[in-house]
């Protein structure tokens, strides 16, 4: 335990360490709130005496909602080490969200515009103090929960800020290499000697990739084998980059940059923010000072996207949602353009459709005239013109599976499960976007059938009233003048009229003809829609995915819980062992995976074949990593639930898989070894066993 005068905290509680000092969560020894305490250890007291006091000046000068807020400056009873007593955010940081497996590919968009929100205001607030913080990452963004369950993010850690005007420079070096500014890059990190100076702007470079990570859950920039292993291509590639550019790779050991200008198809933002996000990241990720923005256009733009509304509009052509964002001051003309951009779709060929009713958009007016949607209540759109059908672009989630390492190692388990369940959950919003675009689709095309019934019905009866209308008249036989003789030019004319009324009568009858077997096919047409529309209802896909999910997250999390133990890196042992009790086969099963009955599974890639392991798939090729990753791999002993009667079975399917396998009798207390043809009719469990390396640690599955 420590302590301060009025604050007190274990060692154990520790929610952050850097070079100077480590973050505890404290107790104020009156009241019992939470803090965080930030405590200075001797390194720090190394650096000059202006440097050490910096940050405790920075945070008393600022005072706003989306900073970390400062308490007081304490000093530990002992060793009277500088504390700073600030306030506590529960919630992690921006990186801890990006870590979870379900932001593997990024923030949703409302998050996402949290985030932004927050990161402009907070950032605003250090400039009108002329404070500078050189050390933006998502680490360095603490979230916690307003009142309201809303997300509320802070910019905290001010151990590199210093006060610094629009026009003023510094020479000294801070910050996370993935997050520097190239020049500054080149001298902290490549120990290159240069003689530059840096202004305020670095931080906007560090936003940018921020921003970027927030957006697609990766980084901008990334070398083959990672920005720490390949710091001369990282820098490379922050340099050589294109101008508009956002992101570049390198794909392959000395191979070419691959420059990208928008961001991923995996990005979970809608194409309507990422249109006004792109030309941001662009223009703050730029190399050169004097083409980069400044602050102030940097608020400007950003600003102008937070003040934005979204209107949600649907295409029934692409059977895409579109999520359109105008200022409530713009015209509806505007809005059609925006429209047009995002769907290709002209103006005049725009027509909607809102909660089943027509919807007239009249361009001149006021955006603010448009009805209030949301995602399941959008404008429905379609066209009069003739249009190729698109649909929802995506990128099958099976391609981001990662490769399983043929070696037990915990790490890289810890890896693969993260990277398998982020690929899961990409895969469960794909198939629940799916769904609900069908579901919209139904919906639209059943209002739009409507529609036409209606005007059907209207149509028929304009069209019954002008036959009776007809046949009336037909049935004067004599038309007379004033004086009451016929004269042979008027008989002439009226029988030149009456066939032409008879040929109308014609067309008028084969067109109520028609217009009533257009309504039967409509009818049967709605029918069919209603019933595609219950089957859409009653489809479970998405909840069997949900489940398998969560039993999964509990193995992740099993995976996670380990891995930070004291010791529990466990060293790579060659092959690889896959039994798996599988609580997850109905779950797989509704992904197309081929499961053994009983709770077996068994995955390809678990067979040895000349003391090698070679890759195997199960189902399809998402669903075989699914369950491989519902059947870990330990050096330590994890005992399985199995049926005795599939013992052999599993035996003749996979005898690589049970290589080393030991059977442990309900009925009887010895071991005894199970060779791969060996009857099991006794058996009730079974243990998988690796062979024994030292200091190896002792794994319990949380689910086994």
């Amino acid at each position: 335990m420590q302590s301060t005068v009025n604050y007190l905290w274990h060692t154990d509680d520790l929610l952050g360490q850097g070079a100077t000092a480590s973050v505890y969560k404290a107790r104020n020894k009156k009241s019992g709130e939470l803090v965080a305490v930030k405590v200075f250890n001797t390194a720090s007291y190394m650096r000059p005496r202006e440097v050490q006091v910096r940050e405790f000046e920075v945070l008393r000068k600022l005072n706003h909602q989306n900073i970390v807020k400062l308490f007081a400056v304490e000093e530990t009873g002992g060793s009277r080490q500088k504390v700073l007593v600030m306030e506590y955010c529960s919630s992690g940081s921006l990186l801890s969200v990006l870590e979870s497996p379900e932001n593997a590919f990024g923030l949703p968009e409302d998050e996402f515009l949290v985030v932004l929100r927050c990161v402009v205001a907070g950032m605003n607030h250090l400039r009108e103090n002329g404070i500078v913080h050189r050390d933006i990452k998502p680490g360095n963004i603490m979230r916690l929960l307003g009142e309201e369950g809303q997300s509320i993010y802070k910019l905290t850690d001010f151990g590199a800020a210093r006060e610094l005007d629009d026009d003023e420079k510094f020479i000294s070096v801070y910050g996370t290499e993935e997050y520097l500014h190239p020049d500054m890059y080149e001298r902290a990190v490549l120990r290159k000697p240069q003689q530059k100076a840096f202004g305020v702007t670095v931080d906007l470079w560090s936003i940018g990739v921020t921003l970027y990570h927030a957006a697609t859950g990766s980084l901008p920039f990334v070398p083959f084998g990672g920005p720490r292993r390949n710091k001369e291509i990282m820098y490379r590639i922050t340099t050589e980059k294109p101008a508009g550019a956002i992101a570049g790779t390198q794909r392959r050991e000395n191979g070419p940059l691959e420059w990208s200008y928008s961001l991923p198809v995996t990005c979970r933002l809608s194409s309507g923010l990422q249109s006004q996000l792109v030309p941001i990241l662009a223009n703050i990720l730029e190399v050169e000072q004097a083409k980069c923005w400044g602050f102030d256009q940097f608020f400007a733009e950003t600003s102008d996207i937070l003040q934005r509304v979204v209107v949600h509009v649907f295409s029934l052509s692409e059977a895409v949602l579109h999520h359109v964002y105008i200022h409530g001051h713009n015209t509806i003309a505007i809005f059609l353009e925006a429209v047009y951009e995002q769907t290709n779709v002209a103006p005049q060929h725009q027509e909607y459709l809102f909660e089943g009713h027509l919807c007239v958009l009249e361009p001149n007016l006021s955006a603010q005239h448009i009805a209030h949607t949301t995602a399941s209540s959008p404008l429905t759109l379609f066209s009069m013109a003739s249009e190729t059908p698109k649909g929802l672009a995506f990128r099958d989630p099976a391609l981001d599976v990662p490769k399983f390492v043929p070696k037990v190692d915990l790490q890289a388990d810890y890896n693969t499960a993260k990277g398998v369940l982020g690929a899961g959950y990409q895969a469960l919003r794909l198939a629940q976007a799916l769904l609900a675009g069908q579901e919209l689709m139904l919906r639209g095309l059943h209002w739009f059938v409507e529609i036409l019934q209606a005007t059907c019905r209207r149509t028929l009866e304009v069209t019954r009233m002008a036959l009776l209308f007809l046949s009336s008249s037909l049935g004067t036989e004599r038309f007379s003048n004033g004086a009451g003789m016929p004269e042979i030019q008027e008989l002439k004319r009226a029988t030149e009229l009456r066939s032409q009324l008879r040929t109308l009568a014609g067309v008028l009858s084969r067109c109520s003809h028609n217009i009533t077997e257009t309504q039967m096919s409509l009818s049967s047409l709605s029918s069919e829609l209603a019933k595609n529309r219950d089957q859409v209802h009653e489809d479970r896909s998405t909840q069997k995915i949900q489940c398998c999910l969560d039993k999964m997250y509990l193995i992740y999390k099993q995976f996670k819980k380990s891995r930070v133990r004291p010791g529990a890196q466990q060293p790579p042992v060659s092959g690889r062992h896959h039994i798996g009790h599988t609580d997850l086969e109905d779950s797989l099963l509704s992904l197309g995976a081929s499961v053994l009955p009983q709770g077996l599974a068994w995955e390809g890639g678990g067979q040895h074949r000349g003391g090698e392991t070679e890759p195997g798939h199960l189902g399809c090729g998402f669903s075989g990593a699914l369950e491989q990753l519902s059947a870990p791999r330990w050096n330590s002993a994890i005992l399985l639930p199995v049926p005795s009667e599939h013992l052999p079975q599993l035996c003749r399917c996979c005898p690589g898989a049970v290589h080393g396998l030991h059977l442990f009798s309900a009925h009887k207390n010895s071991r005894h070894r199970y060779p791969p043809h060996l009857r099991a009719e006794e058996a009730e469990t079974a243990k998988v066993k690796q062979p024994e390396q030292s200091g190896a640690g002792c794994f319990n599955h949380p689910i086994l």
